[in-house]
C-alpha cells in the first residue's frame, strides 16, 4: 500500500486529478464534473480511473450504464487534507 505522501505526490502531479479529487467530496458524475471544472470529459474520466485505481475514489453506482456517481474515499480525504497543507 502506498504511503500517504506517495499518494499526495501522485495527485499533485496532475492538475486534473487534483481538481477531480476536490470536486468529488460530494457524489458527482463525469458530466457534472466536466461542466463544474470546465475541462474535457476525457480528462475527467482518466482522472477518475486513476483515483479509483489508487483507492482515492469509488464508483457508487458500478452497475449503472448511465449517470454513474463517484465520491472520494476515506483514504482520499486523508490525501486531500495533506494536499491542502502543501
Amino acid at each position: 500500500m502506498p504511503k500517504i505522501w506517495d499518494l499526495v505526490s501522485f495527485v499533485k502531479r496532475s492538475k486534473y486529478r487534483e481538481m477531480v479529487l476536490k470536486a468529488i467530496e460530494k457524489p458527482s458524475n463525469p458530466t457534472k464534473l466536466k461542466k463544474e471544472l470546465n475541462i474535457d470529459k476525457a480528462h475527467v474520466s482518466r482522472a477518475l480511473s486513476s483515483l479509483i485505481d489508487k483507492g482515492l475514489a469509488v464508483c457508487l453506482t458500478p452497475d449503472a450504464k448511465k449517470f454513474k456517481l463517484f465520491q472520494i474515499t476515506k483514504k482520499g480525504i486523508k490525501v486531500l487534507k495533506e494536499l491542502n497543507k502543501v
